[in-house]
């Protein structure tokens, strides 16, 4: 058998698996019997339970989060049914909740500006099957990354920013998201601020990475900041964008050690690196429905 075949036989099977595959997402008031009844619910429509996991922030009159993923023969044709039924759970239980399947492929959309670490991994990990959606285009400000981008098929669009045309420019920008029905947009280092007008457009749905540990050094500038200051840890935030710069719902933080010998370009280095395995691992979590908003915080289940 030819690597071929076997590769075309090896995706038509995990289709087939993904078909019959289901996430329930759920926050409710806390009490006794909230697993019970969901997992009764599950087991009424012949599903069972792959991965479940649950946080309460207070036993006591707090609010429950969980996250189950279930597998179900048949689930594209029940599903309709399945959710329809919840319903009178959700309003009993006074439940917030989203049903997603994981065979319903999000489409993403990335923004870039001149430096390119944070595309290149986003497509690294997407070339190599790692990364659950269909990048379908990817915007900048500057022509920089159009080789890397249509070396690879994917629509690049250059659209000029500055603030005194950024009406214009996102008008264009909605314009192309609804053209390419985008899911998520990624901000891989663009380094332009959203208007509010922008942000309402896509609530939730839109991931940007910061290159500092937030929330020390808001805004622009963060390397030169923590070499001035010499601190001796740098770091990265991915979070969601919100009309509060840089203060949205963090997904993801990491650090690393620095000291006395690293200068900024030492820093920038270092950061890069932090940069792209954060922004990475937020945006994988949010493809596989691991992330509820609290406000502005999120319940993360990794």
């Amino acid at each position: 058998m030819s690597t071929e075949t076997q590769a075309k036989r090896k995706s038509v099977k995990q289709n087939k698996q993904l078909e019959n595959r289901g996430r329930l997402l759920v926050k409710c008031p806390d009490k006794p019997g909230i697993v019970s009844v969901l997992s009764t619910f599950l087991h009424n429509h012949n599903s069972n339970i792959m991965e479940s996991s649950q946080y309460s922030s207070d036993p006591e009159n707090g609010t429950f989060y969980i996250r189950i993923e279930y597998h179900c023969d048949g689930l594209i044709a029940k599903s309709e049914q399945m959710e329809k039924d919840f319903e009178e759970i959700a309003t009993n239980h006074s439940m917030k909740y989203e049903f997603a399947y994981p065979n319903e492929r999000k489409r993403s959309a990335i923004f870039v500006s001149k430096e390119p670490h944070c595309l290149i991994e986003l497509l690294w990990e997407w070339q190599n099957g790692d990364l659950d959606t269909d990048i379908v285009v990817v915007i900048s400000n500057h022509e920089d990354a159009r080789p890397i981008v249509e070396a690879l098929g994917i629509p690049f669009h250059y659209i000029p920013a500055s603030k005194d045309i950024r009406k214009e420019v996102e008008a264009e920008q909605i314009r192309l998201m609804e053209a390419y029905k985008v899911d998520l947009l990624i901000l891989a280092r663009y380094m332009q601020i959203l208007t509010p007008d922008f942000v309402n457009h896509f609530e939730s749905q839109i991931i940007n990475i910061h290159h500092s540990f937030l929330p020390a050094f808001i805004g622009a500038g963060p390397y030169e900041r923590a070499f001035e200051r010499g601190v001796k840890l740098i770091g990265a935030t991915s979070h969601y964008v919100t009309n509060n710069l840089d203060e949205g719902p963090i997904i993801e933080q990491d650090v690393e050690r620095v000291d006395h010998r690293d200068d900024v370009i030492d820093l920038k280095k270092i950061g890069g690196k932090i940069e792209r395995r954060v922004l990475v691992r937020a945006v994988k979590w949010h493809l596989e429905n691991r992330i509820i908003v609290e406000g502005n915080k999120t319940i993360v289940f990794h």
